[in-house]
């Protein structure tokens, strides 16, 4: 288990990004948040299995309408108290 602290660029606001995260970390067991920042980025928390973020993150590069830039990555501790993903 880990918990990555994650920033997106590129266009990633108003193609549905947050909700497309929130469905795909759903299906993979993920916990977290996704949220949209003033300045055009998608910032992101997320939880689980260090192979699913990694299936998480490769399935939005794939999206029709989303174009991952840059990821900027950092890891944080865990949060054993969180239960699902959301969208904030």
């Amino acid at each position: 288990m880990v918990r990555k602290h994650l920033y997106f660029s590129g266009q990633v606001q108003g193609v549905g990004f947050r909700y497309r995260s929130a469905w795909i970390a759903q299906s993979l067991g993920l916990t977290g948040w996704v949220s949209n920042l003033w300045d055009g980025r998608v910032e992101m928390e997320v939880q689980g299995d260090k192979h699913a973020i990694e299936r998480m993150i490769q399935s939005l590069y794939d999206q029709k309408y989303i174009q991952i830039d840059f990821i900027e990555s950092d890891e944080l501790p865990l949060k054993v108290s969180e239960r699902k993903f959301r969208v904030v």
